[in-house]
């Protein structure tokens, strides 16, 4: 049994909450507000106020909120990097600049970067991609956590790794849904209906996970819709992490814009 902590009860943190106790964890969650501690109390979990709380006695905090900023002021400006028991592993599940995980390991704490590819449903079917950095001995420690929700569980190298190979991820997920903007508008000048289109592709070598989402959709522009949010988000990161380290996006860059006006009424 490990003791975990975990903040970030949202639409992917609730189903892990479930995921670790039928593992035979015991969980203690962070919920800031009186609405939210109400909600939680319905999951199987210590509910708490504090961040800091969070931390206590815990063997593996979890930190899965939605955006880059909030990491570090949960892990950097709250105090929890301060009141973490000497052994304990931290887990960034967020998608963010690698450079966060690395500064807050920088504080003396065992860091893992997990970004994760998937949704709710995989967290609840166990199946949910983590893409992972970290030291070998501390990304051993913690796997047995992970793998209560997470199939594969991918060690791809070291701290920071796991944001860098998630980065990447969405910035050819994010290419993928520009082409197919591009081939529906093809389609339309051959005369094709969109839908009766992507569906055939799907059956094609054409077929792509982002194929199987504009279907699912209906269309591509109202499925660049759906991902804009954190598909926005993520690829400012990268565009930043590329510049600062001197890299290139080549050809990728050419069809991001496609993607992003794609979802643009």
């Amino acid at each position: 049994m490990t003791r975990v902590g975990l903040i970030g009860a949202g639409r992917m943190g609730r189903p892990m909450i479930r995921r670790l106790a039928e593992a035979g964890h015991t969980v203690s969650v962070l919920g800031r507000s009186a609405g939210s501690r109400a909600a939680l109390a319905q999951e199987p979990a210590r509910v708490v106020d504090r961040a800091r709380e969070v931390g206590e006695g815990a063997d593996v905090v979890l930190v899965c909120v939605h955006t880059d900023a909030q990491v570090r002021e949960v892990c950097l400006d709250s105090g929890l990097s301060r009141t973490l028991p000497s052994g304990c592993v931290l887990v960034v599940h967020t998608t963010g600049d690698p450079h966060t995980v690395e500064e807050i390991a920088q504080r003396g704490i065992a860091v893992v970067d997990a970004p994760v590819s998937g949704g709710p449903p995989d967290v609840a079917a166990g199946h949910l991609t983590l893409f992972v950095g970290g030291a070998d001995d501390t990304v051993a420690r913690v796997r047995p956590v992970l793998r209560s929700y997470g199939d594969p569980v991918l060690h791809v190298g070291p701290l920071g790794a796991g944001q860098r190979v998630k980065l990447v991820n969405n910035t050819v997920f994010a290419a993928q849904i520009g082409l197919l903007s591009h081939a529906a508008r093809l389609g339309a000048q051959l005369g094709l209906d969109e839908r009766l289109l992507l569906d055939a592709l799907t059956h094609g070598s054409a077929s792509s996970r982002a194929l199987a989402g504009v279907v699912r959709r209906g269309s591509v522009a109202e499925f660049a819709r759906s991902t804009a949010e954190f598909l926005g988000k993520d690829l400012d990161v990268v565009r930043a992490v590329a510049a600062g380290l001197g890299a290139d996006l080549g050809a990728l860059d050419q069809v991001l814009g496609a993607a992003t006006s794609a979802g643009t009424p």
